[in-house]
């Protein structure tokens, strides 16, 4: 997925979503058997709450001495025999990627499931060079073949279902229909077909990685298919892009974290696929390996008291399994690689840019994200942040005498609900007023400041008699029978 292209803002990307019955059937099926299978998993483990304890607090051990354990991290791997490069920001990283891939005259790469390399857009910056990026993860490889982004940071291709992926493969590989079903088995083996021979030639891999382990320079990553260690074992040259919060300081750390991560993202007791490196070794897989240090943003939040904490983010998308919004909208609806609830605090913070700032209020606040992140990243606190300090940004831009239409409704709002007969007046006024802007029930196109409603929410019609008027309509007749009946 390229961050290049500019998305919906997620008030209008939303209703489109919204519209779209096979996606949200697809998502609900989806989310709700991984939450019911976590639920399983994560009941089994009696310290469940105390390894939750124990991810937050390697976490912010580590984020609170980062330099020194990256410092540490790239000693160790450049000793191993690796390569340890430094970026700042996308272009950097895809720069030096860029620059390394050419150097081996390579004119494709496969590469493991990489949220980062989706993050800096490395597809299409390689694509400039005439480099094809063949994704070889099989969610990733549909959603490639389709030509959208990730719509999971999981799962990316939960959007679509059987018969959708058999069309695409059908197209894609030059298949005859007949000969094959909607069959998971036979998708799985057409792909595997299609990228068998992808393995055996590529000379560049490139891949994430889940875990940085600072006291050794190891890498590892952790996955379903096998895909991700026929990339990091097969090709000649290897790199991986890893965010610079993705270091751990000990070995004995991945304890913790190898029994978090699968039970809370694919509801697994552990990965069938755990892959590790070090550097390079004479004779024995890659023997060039390159790590390139991604910041991006990550520094920025880092010195954020409050924003920091998204940083202990280990990616398992229990968050959006759970989220009622992202179950509903699906992930296409964020315009970016991170949807769902971790999305909505950390795009924000990663990227700042302006489709962004809108994300923090995609939330009921219900709080179900937080009970179940593995590392206790407190993301309805971090929203509710977020939400004033772009409220305070839209007021520091505007003159201090001219209130904006916000703060003039809420004062309004605030003498209204003060007092009952201001209130019930308020009420009268309303019913009268919405006559014009009722459609089936609920109020279209709102005029002025109230538009912000109507645009992205569905606002229910008042009713034609409220609620004091009908129980004044009926209370004397209703406390004589309570009178009857207490008797």
């Amino acid at each position: 997925m390229s961050e290049q292209r500019i998305p919906l803002p997620f008030h209008q990307a939303a209703p489109i979503a919204l519209e779209d019955g096979q996606l949200r059937r697809n998502l609900a099926n989806v989310t709700s058997s991984i939450r019911s299978k976590r639920a399983a998993v994560t009941g089994e483990l009696p310290d469940w709450e105390a390894l939750r304890d124990a991810g937050e607090a390697i976490k912010d051990h580590t984020l609170k001495n980062l330099g020194h354990y990256l410092q540490r991290f790239e000693e160790r791997f450049t000793e191993a025999g690796g390569t340890v490069h430094w970026a700042r920001d996308a272009q950097e990283a895809n720069e030096i990627v860029r620059s390394l891939v050419k150097a081996t005259g390579a004119t494709s790469v496969v590469k493991a499931k990489s949220m980062t390399t989706d993050e800096i857009g490395l597809n299409d910056a390689l694509a400039e060079d005439g480099v094809v990026a063949i994704e070889t993860d099989l969610a990733e490889l549909i959603v490639q073949l389709a030509g959208e982004p990730s719509s999971h940071i999981l799962v990316p291709a939960i959007h679509k279902n059987r018969a959708e992926i058999r069309s695409l493969f059908i197209d894609a590989f030059g298949l005859d229909p007949e000969a094959l079903r909607d069959d998971p088995h036979e998708l799985a083996g057409a792909a595997r077909r299609f990228l068998r021979e992808r393995f055996l030639d590529a000379r560049v891999g490139i891949s994430g990685a889940n875990f940085a382990v600072a006291e050794s320079g190891t890498l590892c990553v952790v996955e379903s298919e096998g895909n991700g260690r026929m990339c990091t074992t097969l090709p000649e040259t290897l790199i991986s892009v890893v965010g610079i919060e993705k270091v751990v300081p000990r070995w004995q750390d991945l304890e913790v974290f190898l029994q978090l991560l699968p039970r809370s993202s694919t509801a697994e007791r552990m990965n069938p696929y755990t892959s590790f490196w070090t550097g390079a070794h004479a004779g024995d897989g890659p023997q060039e390996v390159h790590v390139v240090l991604l910041d991006a943003g990550r520094s920025t939040t880092l010195r954020d008291d409050v924003g920091r904490a998204t940083l202990r983010c280990i990616r398992c998308s229990a968050c959006l399994n759970v989220c009622p919004i992202y179950e509903r909208v699906g992930g296409h609806a964020y315009g970016s690689t991170y949807p769902g609830p971790i999305g909505a605090i950390l795009n924000p913070q990663l990227r700042g840019a302006k489709q962004d700032h809108e994300l923090p209020y995609a939330s009921t606040l219900c709080g179900a994200c937080f009970e179940v992140c593995p590392v206790k990243i407190d993301i309805p606190t971090i929203l509710v942040e977020m939400r004033r300090r772009s409220v305070q940004a839209e007021r520091s831009d505007r003159s201090p005498r001219l209130p904006s239409g916000i703060d003039v409704a809420l004062r309004t709002a605030a003498a209204m609900f003060a007092s009952p007969s201001r209130y019930e007046a308020g009420q009268r006024l309303a019913r009268i007023g919405q006559a014009p802007f009722v459609r089936k029930g609920v109020l279209r196109n709102l005029p002025g400041p109230l538009a912000g409603w109507s645009d992205a929410r569905d606002l229910r019609a008042i009713p034609n008699q409220a609620f004091r008027d009908w129980w004044r309509a009926r209370a004397p007749s209703s406390e004589g029978k309570e009178g009857d009946d207490a008797e």
